[in-house]
């Protein structure tokens, strides 16, 4: 159809002229209410946003020397963190002449996934990166 005529067909209706496939040869065109159908796209995008879960990664920093009490406290807050459906990256940092005593770091790592084993399981074991140790928890499905 020439470009004129649908122009004007669309005008008479008071709709608009939409290319749909502009790099089409020849570009394809639909005449319809155009602020009716940004509305719709919103609409149906701000719905399939709401169904998402966003996992965000929630971090928890300990010392090597940390005590029976302070654990369990930031073991209670991991708990919460999992909970609600979080990642958990637990970090144990050392300083000076802790980066001697590794296995003690890791002994407290193991500790604290076997204080939050209710409610998380190991997704990442320790590992270390410079003078910190890591590891990550994911929720029990």
């Amino acid at each position: 159809m020439n470009t004129k005529e649908a122009i004007r067909i669309a005008e008479s209706k008071k709709l608009d002229l939409v290319k749909v496939a502009p790099n089409s040869k020849p570009p394809v065109c639909r005449i319809m209410n155009y602020g009716k159908y940004k509305y719709a796209q919103a609409k149906k995008e701000k719905e399939s946003r709401k169904k998402q879960k966003v996992i965000s990664v929630k971090e928890i920093r300990m010392t090597p020397n940390i005590e029976e009490h302070d654990l369990g406290v930031k073991a209670k807050n991991a708990s919460k963190f999992l909970a609600d459906g979080d990642r958990v990256k637990v970090v144990i940092r050392f300083r000076g002449r802790e980066l001697g005593h590794m296995d003690v770091g890791r002994d407290v790592l193991m500790q604290f996934a076997e204080l939050t084993s209710e409610h998380a399981e190991i997704d990442k074991y320790p590992t270390v990166e410079g003078r910190n140790m890591i590891m990550f928890l994911t929720p029990k499905k």
